[in-house]
């Protein structure tokens, strides 16, 4: 299948303020987007999608008649558009309000206002989802690499299996928590664990410290997925368990392959 470019992309930009609307629809056109649907809604937005789908929804936080999150869950939850990338854009910076778009798989969250060099690197990120490039290791045939997914959000799981599944990874298991992990480990074997930090009944500290320290496991990588802060006392903590990378949400393809080709090539 052909590549797309930025030039390629179909957006739904959703956006109540019609200054706003003009705005970040000229800095997209800027960047080389020529196919912009602009509305004012999520009924609007919704309707749209319908009628003719869209290779980017780029949407603001807050309408009248609700919030992103439902448009974004909306989206998710279809199997016919869960695969278009979703671009968050609001000056909201509360971690709660923001953490609920991130366990969702949104792809991108820009600051508004945001700089050119922000939405360009979020359209790239967006078409790192859209365009499946093969991971190509020298001591793996990647698609018989063996994953284990754990994250407690539905939502993340299906963002994060299909960045895995674009790079050429097919055999992925998933559980919902470290406990459920701990059961896929004692009956399989993996080459790559990707755990997410918060979870109930085991997070992903208490996995990571079990797979490390347990001698048949110890030798499996592990890539940790979080959204707090990398500097944060959490996250130290986190780094001495034997964690071998600390990733992000949202989950960047770019990041994720750096990571893999690191991991899965020593």
């Amino acid at each position: 299948m052909e590549k797309l470019s930025i030039s390629d992309l179909h957006i739904v930009l959703v956006e109540p303020s019609d200054t706003q609307r003009k705005i970040i629809t000229s800095l997209l056109m800027q960047e080389n987007v020529r196919e912009i649907d602009a509305v004012s809604s999520i009924e609007e937005a919704r309707k749209a999608i319908e009628s003719h789908s869209a290779d980017l929804v780029v949407s603001a936080m807050y309408f009248e008649d609700g919030t992103a999150i439902e448009l974004l869950k909306f989206i998710k939850d279809s199997t016919e558009y869960a695969s278009i990338p979703f671009m968050l854009v609001s000056s909201e910076n509360r971690t709660v309000k923001l953490e609920e778009f991130k366990q969702a798989g949104v792809a991108a969250i820009l600051p508004k206002p945001f700089e050119p060099l922000h939405l360009s690197r979020a359209l790239n990120a967006s078409l790192d989802l859209i365009n499946h490039d093969e991971l190509d290791l020298d001591l793996f045939d990647v698609q018989e690499v063996r994953v284990l997914l754990v994250d407690d959000s539905r939502l993340a799981r299906n963002h994060i299996r299909r960045v895995l599944q674009g790079m050429g990874l097919k055999k992925i298991t998933e559980a919902e928590n470290g406990a459920m992990a701990l059961t896929h480990i004692k009956d399989a074997e993996f080459d790559l664990v990707v755990t997410d930090y918060n979870m109930p009944e085991m997070d992903g500290r208490e996995l990571s410290e079990f797979i490390r320290y347990n001698p048949e496991t110890a030798h499996i990588p592990i890539i940790m997925v979080t959204s707090e802060s990398q500097d944060s006392v959490h996250m130290a903590n986190i780094q001495q368990t034997g964690v071998n990378a600390l990733c992000d949400k949202p989950f960047e393809p770019t990041e994720v392959r750096a990571m893999l080709a690191a991991l899965l090539g020593e």
